[in-house]
């Protein structure tokens, strides 16, 4: 899916020039040689490359003035550096102005072919995000409720990425929506009439994870009566999402990277080399850089996969949204139960809005189908929501009145008014019930009506 990958490669040594034009068809790509500086902005000029890999050290114009030059007709082109380790300054200097990486020779392969296609995906999400500014288009969901400024902001940025072909990890609590937003990005991609395919990696032990994942051969392990297909060949020319991705084991890891790399596979038990073209949508609510650091998940793997990153707000940043989301669930669920739902009360839903969500929108999904399917009467009330709502609500409501000294006042005040009612007036009476002098009582009493 989508056009062929063409690299620029400046180099004034012909034997790299071919060393890495060679690899580089390889890997399915199309490779244009230049010989120097000079000759690379020449081209940049009459033609479009999706990167461009340029020696500092050349003969006629040295990378370093080619890239300036070439970022001046070209900002959005990345620009890789390779340089020896004695320029490397030089090259950080390059990245500072807006070069998108250095290499040092002789190069690490692997580590080349990560770099450029992380430097393709951007240029692809940046193009996008450009001709959507510029046309003023939004992306129009059916999925994604939300008024809020945070949710315009991920619609925003899924109508960036949506139709590129860049490796997406999305980053997000439970319950927030994250399978929503990847069945977006493709259904708003090119890829939107092939299948979309998801795998929950937690879900499944090691050995079954790589069965769903690569499939399996006739025999390959107790049960597998019959050859079956993987996720990965299900979900070929569309999208693998592939959720919880932080729960897989290091061993994974390394056969899930194999596959992203290469783009081949093979199913567990068999030898047969099988091609797949999938675009990997990725999702975590664990923080996989800290897991980076930690040694517990891949760094290389997660420079893959995390090419773009999308956040999806947790609910209680964006409590203007729950009425919208109560209602769209209301409606949803008093026809799912054949229930009759006139609307929500303003204290329930006050309750609601008042409310925590741990469990984010899955929580408010889950209370609201309990809360229809419990009531009684034409609204949905307060005491139809699940008790640790309920509980949660008043204690945050008495510890804030605890907290707060103008509450305090204020309770104060309607407790010695009621008493001095209930006295008939007489402050002797009211001061003794209430445990204060009758100087302190008229003091706050001139206090009160000074206010």
């Amino acid at each position: 899916m989508g056009k062929q990958i063409t690299i620029l490669v400046v180099d004034d040594e012909q034997v790299h020039r071919y060393m890495l034009c060679s690899m580089f068809e390889e890997w399915g790509w199309k490779c244009v040689e230049a010989d120097d500086g000079k000759t690379a902005v020449d081209a940049v000029t009459k033609f479009s490359y999706d990167a461009v890999l340029m020696d500092v050290r050349m003969a006629r114009m040295d990378g370093m003035e080619a890239f300036v030059k070439i970022h001046e007709i070209y900002p959005e082109l990345p620009v890789i550096i390779m340089t020896a380790y004695s320029s490397v300054d030089a090259a950080v200097d390059a990245i500072k102005h807006g070069a998108y990486d250095y290499l040092t020779k002789p190069l690490d392969f692997d580590r080349l072919r990560l770099v450029l296609e992380r430097a393709v995906d951007k240029k692809q999400v940046e193009e996008k995000k450009r001709t959507v500014c510029d046309n003023t288009t939004e992306l129009k969901s059916s999925s994604i409720l939300g008024e809020s400024s945070s949710i315009h902001e991920l619609l925003e940025m899924i109508s960036y990425v949506a139709p590129t072909e860049a490796t997406v990890l999305i980053n997000g609590e439970s319950g927030t929506g994250k399978e929503l937003v990847a069945a977006e990005l493709h259904r708003n991609s090119d890829r939107n009439d092939h299948p979309f395919v998801k795998v929950n990696c937690a879900a499944l032990a090691e050995s079954l994870l790589e069965s769903e994942l690569f499939g399996h051969e006739k025999g390959a392990f107790t049960g597998a009566d019959k050859q079956r297909e993987g996720k990965f060949v299900q979900a070929d020319g569309g999208t693998l999402f592939l959720d919880e991705i932080g729960e897989t084991s290091q061993g994974m890891q390394v056969k899930m990277l194999r596959v992203l790399q290469e783009r081949e596979l093979q199913r567990v038990g068999g030898e047969q080399t099988i091609h797949t073209d999938v675009r990997i949508v990725a999702a975590t609510n664990r923080n996989l850089e800290q897991e980076v650091r930690e040694g517990k998940f891949r760094e290389d793997l997660y420079y893959r996969l995390n090419v773009v990153t999308i956040t999806v707000p947790p609910l209680r940043e964006r409590g203007e949204d729950i009425p919208l989301l109560v209602n769209h669930f209301v409606r949803k669920f008093s026809q799912k139960n054949r229930r009759v739902v006139a609307g929500v009360t303003e204290e329930c839903m006050k309750l609601l809005r008042l409310y925590g969500w741990p469990g984010n929108v899955r929580e408010l999904e889950n209370a609201i189908e309990r809360g229809v399917i419990l009531m009684r009467g034409e609204y949905l009330t307060e005491k139809s929501l699940p008790l640790p709502i309920q509980k949660q609500v008043l204690e945050k409501e008495r510890t804030q009145k605890m907290e707060n000294p103008a509450s305090l006042r204020a309770q104060e005040r309607v407790l010695i008014l009621k008493t001095l009612e209930e006295c008939g007036g007489n402050k002797s009476e009211a001061s003794r019930r209430l445990g204060i002098t009758r100087k302190t009582l008229q003091n706050k009493l001139d206090k009160y009506s000074e206010g």
